[in-house]
C-alpha cells in the first residue's frame, strides 16, 4: 500500500487564516469571553516590546540600594526617598509628598492621604496644582495605599506608571497619563 502524505506550507498571516483568526476573536468578544482593557506592562525601551512578568527580576528594596543597570557604567542608586511640595489651590499653602520615583511626577493625577490622618483632614477633596503644567491634582483618601507613618504621609499618584498607583487610579476613577515614548524619553504629555 502506498501512503501519500500531503504537506501544505502556508503563511500564518495569509488572507484565509487571518480572516479565521479575526472571526474567532470577534465571536469570543461578542460572547463576553475576551475583552479589551488598559493594563500596565513591563516595557523594554531597547527591544521596544513588552516583557512577560516571569522575565523581570522584581526586588523589594530596603532603603537606598545601588544596582547595576544595562547601559550604565556605574551602579544606579534606587530607593532614595525624595520629598517635594505641590502648591495647593485657594492659597491653602502646599502639600509635601515623598516618593522614590520622582521622574514619574510629570504624569501625576492625584495625591493620596490616609483618611484618618489628622494632618490632612482639611485637604480632603481639595486640589493641588502641578507646578509644570497646571494640571489639577485631586487630594484623595486611600487607606489601602497610604501608610501615614511613612515619608510625609502624602503620596503622589501616577496611575499609568506604577502598579500600586494603577490600582488607586481604578478605585478613584483617575486619569491615566503616559509620559514616556516607546524608547523611554519624555513625550508631549510630560511637558515641553
Amino acid at each position: 500500500m502506498l501512503l501519500l502524505l500531503l504537506y501544505v506550507q502556508c503563511f500564518t498571516m495569509d488572507e484565509q487564516r487571518s480572516k479565521a483568526v479575526t472571526e474567532a476573536f470577534v465571536r469570543l468578544y461578542k460572547d463576553g469571553l475576551i475583552y479589551r482593557v488598559h493594563r500596565l506592562v513591563n516595557w523594554d525601551c531597547t527591544l521596544r516590546t513588552a516583557i512577560f512578568d516571569i522575565e523581570v527580576d522584581h526586588e523589594d528594596l530596603k532603603g537606598e540600594t545601588p544596582l547595576e543597570v544595562p547601559g550604565y557604567r556605574s551602579p544606579v542608586q534606587f530607593g532614595v526617598l525624595i520629598s517635594f511640595a505641590y502648591p495647593l489651590e485657594e492659597g491653602l499653602g502646599e502639600i509635601i509628598v515623598a516618593t522614590t520615583w520622582i521622574e514619574t511626577m510629570l504624569g501625576d493625577t492625584a495625591i493620596a492621604v490616609h483618611p484618618q490622618d489628622g494632618r490632612y483632614k482639611h485637604l480632603h477633596g481639595k486640589y493641588a496644582l502641578h507646578p509644570f503644567n497646571g494640571r489639577k491634582l485631586k487630594i484623595i483618601c486611600d487607606a489601602e495605599l497610604v501608610d501615614p507613618s511613612f515619608g510625609t504621609g502624602a503620596v503622589k499618584i501616577t496611575p499609568a506608571h506604577d502598579p500600586n498607583d494603577f490600582k488607586v487610579g481604578e478605585r478613584h476613577n483617575l486619569e491615566f497619563i503616559n509620559i514616556f515614548t516607546d524608547d523611554g524619553k519624555i513625550n508631549e504629555m510630560g511637558g515641553s
